[in-house]
């Protein structure tokens, strides 16, 4: 039986039953693999992904010369899309646009967050498994990337926290009734223009803002002020999932 979407719109809820500025479901966990330098697992919603850091080590190929002409350190980033994570069942290959890109986008974040300076001549490389895709993928990859560094001990200026917002119309179809919508799931990333805001540290500086579609530009503005808000509660959760690892860690010791 189809959802009866009437009583939400008057209520003025969404499909899954959240207000316009709520988020979804967010859970991580630190110190998932223990072989790796650095590990953590991440859910926003549906979407959920396997992090792990290894480095910083010594660069494994390239030549020694490509090697001495930064004395930063690396960030390298690999992702892999499992085949079971989206309802296609399409298995995206390593040389997939869409996956280059989000891969650049995430190493450029990190290469500007991360202290490198302390690493030169080295290479830290985040290895991002999704296993399940819906919605705000790009987000969920910079979060629990956030973690894994932390778990590895690799020294950064802040926490990299990122959301998604969309510009929801109005009934009227007005500007200044257009909803923005805060986290989409996949089915709203479907039919909804959306952009992708990262930001790093309590003041929001602006790290990530990614727009893969159109949208009127009288509506830019509160989409981003919303999506700023949105990385700020992040940034708490990713705080508070921190916290908890370390008081753990501290009781294990002490018992």
């Amino acid at each position: 039986m189809p959802l009866d979407t009437s009583t939400y719109a008057l209520a003025h809820l969404r499909l899954d039953g959240r207000r316009w500025n709520e988020l979804r479901r967010i859970h991580g966990q630190i110190s998932t693999q223990a072989a790796a330098d650095g590990s953590a697992y991440f859910e926003q919603g549906n979407t959920k992904i396997l992090c792990t850091v290894t480095g910083p080590q010594e660069p494994k190929r390239g030549g020694g010369s490509s090697r001495d002409q930064s004395n930063e350190a690396k960030v390298e980033v690999e992702m892999n899309v499992a085949a079971f994570s989206g309802m296609d069942r399409k298995k995206r290959a390593r040389g997939d646009k869409r996956v280059q890109e989000m891969q650049y986008t995430i190493a450029s974040a990190f290469q500007s967050t991360i202290f490198t300076h302390l690493y030169p001549h080295s290479t830290i490389t985040l290895n991002l498994h999704v296993l399940s895709q819906d919605g705000s993928l790009l987000a969920c990859a910079l979060n629990a990337a956030t973690l894994a560094l932390i778990d590895a001990g690799v020294p950064m200026s802040d926490y990299v926290s990122a959301c998604t917002v969309a510009s929801a119309p109005s009934s009227d179809q007005t500007l200044d009734e257009a909803d923005p919508l805060l986290d989409l799931n996949g089915l709203e990333e479907q039919e909804l223009p959306f952009l992708t805001v990262g930001t790093s540290g309590e003041a929001g500086k602006v790290l990530v803002l990614l727009m893969e579609t159109r949208v009127q530009v009288a509506r830019l503005e509160a989409m981003v002020s919303v999506g700023l808000d949105g990385c700020r509660q992040i940034r708490g959760i990713l705080d508070g999932v921190v916290r908890e690892h370390g008081r753990k860690a501290l009781e294990s010791r002490v018992s």
